[in-house]
């Protein structure tokens, strides 16, 4: 496996960073997590740029233009000779000292891997999935943007730890004030009265890729699509609720806290929006180039 690290391919045994990265050190980046479906990289240019406007918010100066770390993707994807595969972009602070002070760190860490990603059971998306909606609320926005997808992930994975004790895959959390904000590691979305719902990014969640393409998908569909405020009674009350993300693209989900959602079964708009959503993921994005691309 090549890695990219810092404007070269190298083998995954010499792509190493300083223990004094601040990211490393203290969560001090941003990151992407993008699929790539039979050489196709799904909405790429998406993905750079929210990655850019994350580093913004956080005064991150990437030491690419878009149009250089578009190119260190398709290259990394390229030399590892893969056409279904997961890509993690990461730019962190870069090497410092041990204390916070951005301005001791002189040039931000690049890395981009192209890696096999580990998928939900074909079972997730036959039967769907239970939830339960975890104590770990979301950040606040007025402490950290929940838009910005930093390298700190301690509250999701707070979350993530309760989900997994009570035999879940996934857990649902609120904002402060006891709204819908996201899941651990996906988008939530509920149809109900034949509206689709999802919460509005300003309640605490990501603006995921996966998220939008959805959107897209139903608005194009005809289908009305309303970002609004949601509570627990709105989800346990739909006629139907699914997930979104970069690994799961849409999952339906069939319970939550041991309230059955709908008749118990996958919706058939959630099923007809993954249908949607698997034509598109092959034919929106940037393709790669398979020719040769040497190492170093």
């Amino acid at each position: 496996m090549l890695i990219y690290l810092d404007g070269k391919l190298v083998p995954k045994e010499e792509a190493k960073i300083s223990v004094f990265d601040h990211g490393f050190l203290y969560g001090d980046g941003c990151f992407e997590g993008i699929r790539v479906y039979d050489g196709n990289i799904f909405r790429l240019e998406e993905h750079i740029d929210r990655l850019y406007e994350s580093a913004k918010t956080l005064a991150l100066d990437i030491p690419l233009s878009h149009a250089e770390m578009t190119q260190a993707v398709l290259d990394t994807v390229a030399a590892n000779q893969k056409r279904d595969v997961y890509v993690r972009l990461v730019v962190s602070r870069g090497f410092g000292d041990l204390g916070i002070d951005p301005d001791k760190c002189p040039k931000p860490t690049v890395v981009v891997i192209a890696d096999d990603i580990s998928l939900y059971p074909q079972k997730f998306y036959d039967e769907g999935i239970a939830l339960v909606t975890a104590s770990v609320r979301r950040i606040p926005m007025q402490c950290l943007d929940p838009r910005i997808k930093s390298l700190n992930y301690l509250n999701n994975i707070l979350a993530k730890i309760e989900a997994k004790k009570a035999g879940c895959v996934e857990a649902i959390m609120l904002n402060i004030r006891g709204r819908v904000a996201e899941c651990t590691a996906d988008n939530l979305f509920i149809m109900k009265n034949g509206e689709l719902k999802t919460p509005d990014l300003l309640e605490g969640a990501l603006g995921g890729i996966t998220r939008s393409a959805v959107i897209d998908i139903a608005e194009q569909k005809g289908m009305i699509v309303d970002e609004t405020r949601m509570g627990l009674h709105d989800i346990y009350n739909a006629d139907e609720c699914f997930l979104t993300g970069t690994g799961a693209e849409i999952v339906p989900v069939v319970n939550v806290d041991q309230r059955i959602i709908g008749d118990g079964k996958p919706g058939p708009v959630t099923m007809e929006l993954l249908d949607a959503y698997r034509t598109l993921r092959t034919t929106e994005g940037a393709k790669v180039q398979y020719d040769a691309v040497e190492a170093g």
